[in-house]
């Protein structure tokens, strides 16, 4: 990690180092202005995952501050200047963001470090650079669109071209609070659209700060505002305005179901990243070293909160045991500890209620038959905060709560196949169909997963990379549409054809007496 990301030992040092009180007060971000303290709104403690301490508080938007968002988002659009800008000016007020969080990047850092308990190693190495990557991309896209022409039909020329699709609101996770959200503002914006940014109420510290940033780079005020609060207040009332012509969601499935309920009232267009029980498969055939490395950064990057998780590892049986003990091994060696300290590799669970549903797994595991093979309760020496031990759990069936829920934490599930088929099978029994990785040396056996594995992203003999210009999105319950630079055009854009007569083409004269 660069030492220069490395936050401080104590909660206090932390905030001191960004220039924060534990009075601190996020409230709403819109048409550029920071809301003012209302005293008669709801508050919620933004409590550190690290040791369960209140270092701020959060001030939840209403119905009232949602409608003062979603309007002025709205007068940005129809009478702002960013959506008539040029591509070239839009270009260069994006680039200008991404380097702006670069420069930024230890702040940020610091700031989803205390809301969401993510090491500084991985948001240094991964989740900030992500962040200011987004929006350089988007950047680029946007000088490569062109529209149609066709001259197919005699004496008409049709042109095809885009034009924004408006309002949008978006809705941020708190497992990867920046780099999500940043994706989101970035594909909607980069068309010249304006938005309503509704980050977790567990995170809201980084993507202020990054708004603010945004702002900074030169984004009008109004294009990027945010309201605050929890889902079933706050986020109900963003998703029912009928001002809103786009919904993008990422979280779980039980939520969209309610977004798309909301949405249908307006016949709102939804675009949802949703969650993932993901298969990783480990053939016998596989490089062993880099299998094993990657299968356990696979489940345990971001502790564990990813919906990208290799939580169902199965090992083809000749090299089972020998997978088995050493991922069992390596897993009680993992440490644990200060997120913010650059040789901790996991850190806490995001709230408290998560990490207690995540250990609950532990005894449901067992109750089902399975057999923890380590972890499975809250560390020694961790009394405070919301920590738990990374698990490994040894199963005989895919039938079981533990490999068909997603749990979402540092918990793994290890199960043995004989052939390629059986692994697809089991690949395959799920809900969810969002990515699926498998470790082979075997051409044939890839292909073969390729095309065989229910899943939007297939990894082979790696981990967790994203290129951005593939679409990436879910089958099933992972998802409806897909991130990616056409995709994101579609969704973010209207397409729109005007058919011009070449010359004095016939018309039927109707009605007349001639």
């Amino acid at each position: 990690m660069n030492r220069e990301l490395e936050g401080s030992a104590t909660l206090a040092e932390a905030l001191a180092s960004i220039g924060l009180t534990s009075e601190h007060v996020a409230r709403s971000h819109i048409h550029g202005q920071t809301m003012g303290v209302n005293t008669a709104a709801y508050r919620s403690p933004l409590v550190y995952p690290g040791n369960g301490e209140r270092f701020g508080w959060l001030q939840e938007a209403d119905a009232m501050e949602v409608d003062q968002a979603v309007c002025a988002a709205r007068e940005a659009f129809e009478h702002g200047p960013w959506p008539r800008m040029t591509v070239e000016e839009r270009q260069r007020i994006l680039r200008r963001a991404g380097e702006l969080i670069d420069a930024q990047r230890r702040e940020l850092a610091i700031r989803e470090s205390l809301c969401a308990g993510l090491t500084l190693a991985h948001l240094g190495m991964r989740q900030i650079p992500r962040a200011a990557q987004n929006y350089r991309f988007f950047a680029d896209v946007i000088g490569t669109l062109g529209g149609d022409t066709f001259e197919q039909e005699k004496g008409f020329l049709t042109v095809i071209t885009r034009q924004p699709s408006g309002v949008a609101a978006l809705l941020a996770p708190w497992n990867a609070p920046l780099a999500l959200a940043s994706m989101q503002i970035a594909s909607c914006i980069a068309f010249g659209n304006c938005c309503v940014m509704k980050p977790s109420e567990y995170t809201p510290l980084s993507i202020l700060m990054m708004v603010a940033l945004l702002e900074e780079a030169g984004v009008p005020p109004g294009v990027v505002n945010v309201v605050n609060g929890r889902g079933d207040v706050t986020g109900r009332e963003l998703v029912s305005h009928r001002r809103i012509d786009r919904i993008a969601f990422t979280g779980g499935a039980a939520t969209a179901r309610e977004v798309m309920a909301a949405a249908a009232a307006n016949l709102t267009p939804v675009h949802f990243e949703l969650g993932g029980k993901s298969a990783n498969i480990v053939f016998a055939d596989a490089d062993y070293d880099r299998a094993m490395d990657g299968s356990l950064l696979n489940i345990f990057a971001n502790n564990g909160q990813i919906c990208l998780a290799g939580s169902r590892i199965l090992v083809q049986r000749p090299i089972a045991q020998r997978f088995i003990d050493e991922f069992t091994a390596r897993t009680g060696n993992l440490k644990i500890g200060n997120p913010m300290h650059a040789s901790t590799e996991i850190g806490p669970m995001a709230f408290e209620k998560h990490r207690d549903r995540v250990l609950s797994y532990s005894a449901m595991a067992r109750r089902e038959g399975a057999e923890i093979l380590t972890g499975g309760g809250r560390p020694k020496g961790f009394d405070n905060g919301w920590y738990i031990e990374p698990t490994a759990a040894l199963v005989n069936s895919n039938t079981l709560r533990v490999c068909q829920e997603e749990i979402f934490g540092p918990f793994a599930t290890l199960q043995v196949f004989d052939e390629l088929e059986e692994a697809i099978h089991i690949a395959n029994d799920s809900e969810f169909g969002l990515v699926s990785y498998g470790w082979t040396e075997n051409l044939n056996t890839a292909l073969k997963l390729q095309d065989s594995i229910h899943a939007g992203t297939i990894w082979l003999n790696t981990p967790l990379l994203r290129d951005l210009r593939a679409p990436f999105g879910g089958f099933k319950n992972s998802g409806i549409g897909r991130d990616g630079p056409k995709q994101c055009a579609d969704f973010y854009s209207e397409e729109k054809a005007a058919i011009f007569a070449r010359g004095k083409a016939p018309i039927r004269a109707l009605g007349a007496r001639r």
